[in-house]
């Protein structure tokens, strides 16, 4: 098969994240065996779920502007549920607890504004360069912001911007209207930097442009995380043999940093099969929309992509200390039900697009 034809299920956009899976439940099992099996139950979930919406025809979703809305409508309604009922966890007000299962319900927000802004511009590509088109598809991304932003939940809100801005950036806009929404999004940054940013935010994006300052501090988690990976060598230090891992002293070795985790007991080379995985996962969901028969399926894929993308730059620059940690997940590979159940929703759907289109 050539590799830019999909047909049927893709297999190499399969085996990506059986391989991504697996380097996850690798890096949990070897020192955390309770969210190894969390995150084994999850992964299973996920891949019914996956299954499931795989089977569903999303095509004619797109004339059905009820549905759409509605489902929007039911995400900001889970937001704003989380903010006034839901307890506080790591400072964020983000998760909804079932039991022993948390749910953090701005991962819908993130599908559900894809799946509405897809529509959207799939309608009026014609016509969206046109500034109060731009100013709709803003509404559509501000509302789910706010309500992300009370949580707070600054990294989340950044990646529902990176979404909407990477919808205008393949939109036709105007230069003129883009550089307008690059000027609010300064504005928005120097504001929040003023009134809503709390101590530590500024100290961590501080750290980031002097990385030895307060090295038992703000930058104790971004200098062991570079200790872990540049002590792996080629080849690691074997499964279970992490000493930064092992000895406690990389934090959040599970989400936040679970690539520098990894990449210490496989080395460098199992860092760069897991990038080269993610990667294949990017390009065939590219491939999938490109090859796709409608606009609406396209615009989907690029939603994706985009989500994916951010995901996994802001995990893959904080972990090498490019970026502030600001606690964005490692798409198929950060323990964490939320993100992985969406993620193989959203993979599903575009199974569903590539089984369907013909090409």
């Amino acid at each position: 098969m050539n590799f830019f034809t999909i047909k049927k299920q893709d297999w190499i956009l399969n085996g990506s994240i059986l391989f991504l899976a697996i380097a996850s439940l690798l890096s949990l099992a070897s020192s955390r065996q309770p969210l190894f099996l969390q995150q084994l139950v999850w992964y299973v979930l996920g891949i019914g779920a996956m299954y499931v919406v795989a089977q569903l025809d999303w095509r004619p979703l797109i004339n059905y502007p009820r549905l759409i809305h509605s489902l929007y409508l039911g995400s900001i309604l889970l937001l704003g549920a989380t903010y006034l009922f839901a307890p506080r966890i790591r400072g964020i007000k983000g998760w909804l607890v079932l039991g022993p299962w948390q749910f953090q319900t701005s991962e819908v927000a993130k599908l559900a504004l894809i799946i509405i802004l897809s529509s959207f511009w799939a309608k009026a590509h014609i016509q969206i360069a046109r500034l109060g088109n731009v100013a709709r598809s803003l509404v559509y991304f501000v509302i789910p912001t706010f309500l992300v932003l009370l949580q707070p939940d600054m990294g989340t809100a950044l990646i529902l911007f990176g979404i909407w801005f990477g919808y205008l950036l393949v939109s036709g806009i105007k230069w003129k209207h883009l550089l307008a929404a690059g000027g609010l999004f300064v504005i928005t940054g120097f504001i929040l930097w003023l009134y809503a940013l709390a101590p530590y935010q500024k100290d961590r994006i501080i750290g980031l442009f002097y990385p030895e300052r307060d090295p038992l501090g703000i930058n104790y988690n971004v200098i062991q995380s570079k200790i872990a990976i540049g002590s792996a060598d080629w080849f690691g230090k074997g499964f279970g043999q992490g000493t930064q891992v092992r000895l406690g002293f990389l934090p959040e070795p599970e989400t936040d940093f679970i690539f520098s985790a990894f990449v210490e007991e496989w080395g460098l080379t199992g860092g760069l099969l897991v990038v080269a995985a993610f990667i294949l996962v990017l390009i065939r969901i590219s491939i999938a929309g490109l090859q796709s028969d409608n606009n609406f399926s396209r615009m989907f894929c690029l939603g994706i992509v985009m989500m994916f993308l951010l995901h996994f730059l802001i995990n893959i620059g904080s972990a090498l200390g490019f970026l502030p940690v600001i606690g964005i997940p490692f798409p198929f590979l950060s323990y964490g039900g939320s993100n992985l159940l969406t993620s193989l929703v959203a993979i599903g759907i575009i199974q569903g697009i590539i089984v369907r289109s013909q090409f």
